[in-house]
């Protein structure tokens, strides 16, 4: 278990995992086990399963496909590390009350998962406390990865002071920054170097704003000192596409910091990748698609056969479809088309 921490502090790639489902909104495990193939086969570090890009609505009973797609990922996890002999860090999607949320975290650690991402969405009426409490309940069970989700897709707001008191909690090993949005990320990094915490990895998840994450150090003042923190890697919905680049984008992210030399490219990059995840994510709707976006992308390359969603509400907005149209010829530099037509068909096979 302590090389996976290891790993997860020197900094990965995670892509967050979608869910492929067939013409009759089934699961398509030949799909399903695909995408775990080219994830890992880009250079991913491990895979987060179960969160928001996997859709929240496989965490309902009524679905039955918490397990069987944890289960899926799990078993490519294996056969990877078998082939690699590299230890993958496995996230697991924690969602739910208290009661749902421990009966997930145990259901997770069974399928050899080394972290819960904790959504807090359903104890939002929580105190700060509660909320805490909460967190410490899975913490018992599993290693919780902390989850700043971003409210327009069903996040909550979460204080500097429920942040310093997540990182007091023994068994919390990183943080998942997605609030697409400048002062709520800063609270978290603020609240993780106040606590004097060198152990718990930061992870953006913040879509929009990617590279200039990876590549700015952030100091605060505690105590008398100056007090650095930074983001090691990335766990993010973007990555679950063109997975190849990012792994790329990561090694020359940390290079460039390592030598200290930042080229004002690396700004013109930033804008692109951002503008691009713009339309994946259907930032003018209030992201209403960006599940479908993503999607989209992957069915582009023939990942996927269909762009479907558990939920009917799920789908493209007006015009997304001409965006994506759009950024797909103004970047095909960020895109992965040689490497997964290479290797499509590999991945795709039962």
């Amino acid at each position: 278990m302590s090389d996976t921490f290891e790993a997860l502090q020197s900094g990965l790639v995670i892509p967050a995992h979608p869910l492929a489902l067939t013409e009759s909104k089934q699961l398509d495990e030949r799909r399903q086990r695909g995408l775990s193939r080219y994830y890992l086969a880009a250079g991913a570090g491990g895979l987060a399963v179960g969160v928001h890009t996997t859709q929240f609505e496989i965490h309902e009973p009524q679905t039955g496909l918490l397990e069987p797609v944890l289960a899926l990922a799990a078993e490519e996890m294996d056969r990877a590390e078998h082939a690699s002999g590299n230890r993958l860090v496995r996230v697991a999607g924690v969602c739910g009350d208290t009661l749902q949320a421990t009966r997930e975290a145990s259901m997770a650690r069974d399928l050899r998962y080394d972290l819960g991402l904790v959504s807090l969405a359903a104890v939002e009426d929580k105190s700060v406390a509660g909320l805490l409490d909460h967190c410490r309940a899975v913490a018992e069970i599993l290693p919780v990865f902390g989850f700043y989700l971003q409210p327009s897709v069903g996040g909550i707001d979460l204080s500097v002071e429920f942040w310093r008191g997540f990182c007091e909690i023994e068994n919390a090993k990183a943080i998942k920054v997605a609030a697409f949005d400048r002062y709520r990320t800063l609270d978290v990094l603020r609240a993780v170097a106040e606590s004097g915490r060198q152990d718990i990895a930061l992870y953006t998840g913040n879509d929009d704003n990617i590279v200039v994450d990876l590549l700015t150090p952030y100091e605060f003042h505690v105590a008398g000192q100056q007090k650095r923190v930074r983001f090691v890697g990335g766990l993010l919905g973007q990555w679950a596409v063109w997975t190849s680049r990012a792994v790329e984008l990561l090694q020359q992210c940390r290079d460039a910091m390592n030598d200290g030399q930042l080229n004002p490219q690396w700004l013109q990059l930033a804008a692109e990748l951002t503008d691009a995840n713009g339309a994946i994510f259907d930032a003018h709707h209030g992201f209403h698609g960006c599940i479908s976006g993503i999607h989209e992308v992957l069915r582009r390359h023939g990942m996927l056969e269909n762009i479907h969603c558990l939920s009917p509400h799920e789908c493209l907005s007006a015009g997304q479809m001409q965006e994506l149209d759009r950024i797909w010829a103004a970047y095909p530099h960020l895109r992965d088309d040689e490497f997964v037509d290479q290797h499509r068909d590999e991945w795709l096979r039962g």
